[in-house]
């Protein structure tokens, strides 16, 4: 092991402006500058732990329940926190916690880099917070997030810190939660169907994309949470006791999660796999034993790093937790590191030496690399503070890089350390000329230190196997509390949580380019259609890297997401020999060519293969026809093809309503109103029918509609008919007129009296008789029945009518009160000459008055 400690000048200036919070990948050589993409607010009101750390803090549960401030155990963060951070195509999602206090609710954020658009879901689940007590926040209670690249499907593990309950133990007794506070809910899983990773936004819900639980332990109608990944409940003790939720997507679209069982100086890393076509995942299966005494070791231990699927193989690096509490360390000690030769991880472990070990592992010292305890000086019992600062990754050329912080609290000194061993070499080299990072992430062969600095965002950049960084890119706005980077295809993913105050805050995702030149790969052509039972297909790629310092590797293609075969040199050709493009049968499939360059870092070009019978096709060159009743013009085109080489058309027939228009034996295949069948239709609907025959004698059809509508105007009187008594002194009548063609405008309506004009009106309402001008147009028609017809005539000399009837009665003949000459009678005298009765005085009266008002 080589040591390097002196701290260069340009390593002191980076001390001095750095804040908390770095981040450390891997990726290609730049050769463009850095530059930030886009940054998008997620959220306003996202939850974070404001209060205090309930270690010694002396809170009452009852101070913890009514404070408006959230406290909390182990840390602030619960939001832009963990493994919160995927993309799937040009789709950013987020998982988040709904602040403030009272919420909490689980979410689910899709971003679309193409439109801009932010969707977002709310599960039914809330932070339990610590062991079940909601008014304490737990950091450790992350929200595991994964998007298959196979089926488009969305996977959550989430809330979770070592749960069980008595039923997944043969003994009660060794359950940690033995109130069965989680009874049935001590692993929380939610999934969607295929391809909601992709569905439209109005689509994107929670009712529409996610699987209930339907199981026996539902919670109910609204339960979205699986307690069991594969789907059997009878697994459910493989799924207890589990923490730390962290997925990895391999380059051939595997999905894999990581999680720690058992707790954190007796754990084990625990792994499994997604199988898209059952859509379940297996069981978990063992890095190392839990209980390690019980297996022959000295003592028992727990881990504290990362399982990370890097570079085609499944990885691990951490440091260890012992149940010795004598030793001169507080937590933590150690680096240790070990990965798979086989593709699952099931099996093939070896060091970084490469030398086989034992699995599932038992004794750490297997693969040891080294000890950061020994960068500081005391050696006094639990005086050695490893907690934080710790990752690891491995350059595409294999430059193994890990990253620690040791804390002396003997001498109140911190040391940073980065020990790492180039791709060939057999040692390992630490350097303590190290700011200090937290993460790290790898795509390809450069090193990238990227985290916050007075709160915004920086990225710092090293070749691969060296410690020599420089600062590429610095923010000049920006002012974040914290963060997590997922880094891919050359771009980081920096999703944020912005300074501020109380138990909600914002969130936002920033995407910055690091310029990386890529590889790209493209298809001769983007679809390729065959006749079922091929004999011969062809598929051609081609593969690119602008920057002469890189090479391709290897172009894989893929036919609905199963591998054909992996080309490591040009030309990228593949045909009818290899198996799984072999009888593809009928219908639409799905060709993706994946290239990876000597950094690691990959392109992909899609194109589609439509099997088809060897039927002829058919189809009209409109979805629909609309015509208007008196139409002069009329055109129907179809359009006819055999996909068979070796077959001809030999002619297209047209029906209406199934009545045979005209056969046409060549090309084009047209009609127009000069056939019979297709003059003067009446308003109504219709059926065109075309039918293909091909020089086999196989046929094909196809059907629109053909609407013929009403293209008069449209008028009606706004009275029904009328009666009137001869003589009557007002009447006034309207009428309402459209168009049932939306290009056309009414331009007037016409009264008619017994086909007498009355008036045209050119404005609407369309009124007669209504107003003191146009009162007596209306008036002085005779006893007898009258016609009024109104007619519409819009804009092209369209015409529509509407009639009504008017009838005018004579006045009522009152032979007792009145002569012939409408003059009151004299009613004759009780007795001659004799005074009026006041009978007959009241008669005559009122036969005065109405002789007056008549």
């Amino acid at each position: 092991m080589i040591i390097k400690s002196n701290a260069s000048p340009r390593l002191n200036k980076i001390l001095a402006s750095c804040g908390a919070g770095l981040f450390l990948m891997t990726a290609a050589v730049s050769n463009a500058a850095v530059t930030l993409e886009s940054s998008t607010k997620i959220a306003d009101n996202a939850l974070h732990f404001d209060g205090t750390d309930i270690d010694g803090a002396g809170l009452s549960t009852s101070q913890m329940k009514t404070d408006s401030q959230y406290h909390y155990k182990f840390g602030r963060s619960i939001s832009a926190h963990g493994d919160s951070v995927k993309t799937y195509k040009h789709y950013v999602f987020m998982t988040w916690y709904r602040g403030g206090k009272d919420d909490r609710h689980v979410m689910l954020t899709r971003y679309n880099s193409k439109t801009g658009s932010i969707k977002t879901i709310e599960f039914p689940h809330q932070h339990n917070g610590f062991q079940g007590n909601w008014w304490i926040g737990e950091s450790h209670n992350t929200i595991g997030l994964a998007i298959s690249p196979k089926n488009g499907t969305i996977h959550m593990v989430y809330d979770l810190h070592a749960y069980d309950d008595t039923s997944v133990y043969d003994n009660p007794s060794q359950a940690k939660f033995d109130d069965d506070r989680f009874k049935d809910d001590f692993f929380r899983y939610s999934y969607s169907v295929p391809g909601a990773a992709e569905a439209p936004d109005e689509e994107f819900t929670l009712e529409k994309q996610f699987v209930k639980d339907t199981s026996e332990v539902s919670e109910g109608p609204n339960d979205y949470k699986h307690l069991t990944m594969t789907g059997d409940l009878a697994d459910k003790r493989n799924f207890a006791s589990l923490t730390y939720p962290k997925f990895y997507e391999t380059p051939d679209g595997e999905l894999l999660l990581y999680m720690r069982w058992g707790g954190n100086n007796n754990g084990a890393y625990y792994f499994n796999k997604y199988d898209s076509a059952t859509q379940k995942w297996s069981t978990f299966t063992p890095f190392n034993y839990r209980t390690q005494k019980s297996h022959g070791n000295a003592y028992n231990w727990g881990l504290y790093g990362f399982m990370k699927y890097i570079n085609g193989k499944l990885r691990v690096g951490f440091q260890q937790r012992s149940s010795n509490n004598n030793d001169k360390y507080l937590y933590q000690n150690g680096i240790y590191y070990a990965y798979s030769d086989h593709p699952d991880g099931l099996g093939d472990w070896k060091n970084h030496k490469g030398e086989d070990m034992t699995w599932p592992l038992v004794d750490s010292d297997e693969i040891f690399v080294y000890e950061p305890g020994n960068l500081v000086e005391t050696e006094q019992a639990n005086k050695v503070r490893i907690v934080d600062g710790f990752d690891w990754t491995v350059t595409a050329k294999g430059d193994i890089h890990f990253i620690h912080k040791t804390k002396d609290l003997e001498n109140n000194k911190t040391v940073y350390g980065h020990t790492y061993k180039p791709a060939g070499a057999s040692e390992f080299i630490t350097s303590t000329d190290f700011a200090g990072a937290s993460n790290i992430y790898t795509s390809g062969n450069d090193i990238y230190i990227i985290g916050l600095s007075n709160s915004k965002p920086y990225v710092e950049v090293a070749k691969g196997g060296t410690n020599e960084f420089t600062r590429v890119y610095e923010a000049t706005s920006g002012n974040f509390q914290h963060g997590v980077v997922n880094v891919k295809d050359g771009k980081v993913f920096y999703y944020l949580m912005e300074n501020g105050s109380g138990a909600q805050r914002p969130l936002h995702l920033q995407v910055i380019d690091l310029g990386i030149e890529k590889a790209t790969v493209s298809f001769d052509q983007t679809e390729q259609t065959v006749i079922e039972g091929y004999q011969t297909l062809s598929i051609s790629a081609q593969a690119v890297v602008e920057d002469s310092s890189r090479t391709i590797d290897s172009v894989a293609l893929y036919v609905n997401d199963e591998l054909v075969s992996t080309l490591t040199s040009a030309p990228y050709q593949w045909s009818e020999q290899d198996a799984k493009l072999q009888t593809l049968p009928v219908g639409t499939h799905t060709v993706k060519a994946v290239t990876i360059d000597n950094t690691g870092l990959t392109a992909e070009a899609f194109m589609t293969i439509n099997v088809v019978k060897p039927v002829p096709t058919v189809e009209f060159t409109q979805s629909e026809i609309t015509l208007d009743t008196g139409y002069t013009d009329v055109n129907v085109a179809v359009e006819a093809a055999t996909p068979d080489a070796q077959r001809s058309i030999t002619n297209v027939s047209l029906y209406i309503d199934d009545q045979l228009v005209s056969i046409d034996d060549e090309k084009p295949y047209q009609w127009t109103q000069t056939n019979s069948a297709l003059t003067n239709l009446s308003a109504g609907d219709y059926t065109l029918k075309a039918v293909v025959t091909d020089s086999n004698g196989d046929t094909a059809q196809a059907s629109i509609p053909l609407k013929v509508m009403e293209s008069k105007p449209i008028v009606s009187f706004q009275q029904s008919n009328l009666n009137l008594e001869e003589g009557y002194s007002s009447l006034s009548v309207s009428a309402v007129a459209s168009s049932p063609v939306a290009t056309r405008e009414i331009s007037q309506v016409a009264l008619y009296v017994n086909d007498q004009l009355i008036r045209s009106d050119t404005t609407a309402p369309y009124n007669w008789g209504h107003t003191t001008a146009f009162q007596q147009e209306l008036l002085n028609l005779p006893v007898g029945t009258h016609t009024l017809k109104a007619i519409a005539t819009d804009n092209q000399g369209q015409t529509g009518q509407a009639s009504i009837t008017l009838t005018v009665t004579a006045k009522a003949n009152d032979n007792d009160n009145s002569n012939n000459d409408g003059t009151p009678q004299e009613p004759e005298s009780e007795s001659s000459g004799g005074t009026p009765t006041p009978l007959l005085m009241l008669i005559l009266i009122l036969a005065a008055i109405r002789k007056k008002y008549r």
